[in-house]
């Protein structure tokens, strides 16, 4: 399949975990890790750090953990990580230490993100690791999912 045709039907999906982790009270970002050798997808994951009572359990970091259990391995080289939003610092380092191939975001993140916002983390001479990266597909409805969230908690 085209990569282009790809990047948007996987981010899609993204956006369907997203939907799951808003109806679940969790702000609403979804990620999944997709094998383009075997052509499937591995692992999927939500935002879940509220029911997870776990400050660590972003869609990214939970993905890369079913991954890992996954394949049994903590390196996931050659592996495509799609998620809704720009990863923020903590998601960038396991992305980092994972060998993520290939990193696709739907919308930027100025506030918290941190691979085009904020830190760059790949860009930093510490990080030992960079992934190719793809972000803004998607981005415009990623960003309308998080602004109704976000609207929806300020009037509650």
């Amino acid at each position: 399949m085209e990569t282009e045709k790809l990047d948007l039907r996987l981010m899609s999906r993204t956006l369907q975990l997203a939907q799951g982790a808003k109806t679940a009270g969790e702000v609403p970002v979804g990620a999944l890790i997709y094998d383009p050798v075997g052509e499937k997808i591995i692992a999927e994951a939500a935002n879940a750090p509220i029911i997870s009572h776990d400050p660590t359990a972003h869609a990214e970091i939970n993905a890369i953990r079913a991954a890992g259990e996954h394949l049994g391995n903590y390196r996931l080289g050659g592996l495509w990580l799609y998620v809704s939003l720009e990863p923020c610092a903590m998601c960038a380092g396991a992305i980092a230490h994972a060998r993520i191939a290939r990193l696709i975001f739907g919308a930027s993140d100025k506030k918290g993100g941190a691979v085009i916002s904020g830190t760059q983390f790949f860009d930093q001479p510490t990080c030992h690791w960079k992934p190719d990266v793809t972000g803004g597909i998607l981005a415009d409805e990623s960003a309308a999912l998080m602004r109704a969230f976000f609207k929806a908690r300020r009037k509650s």
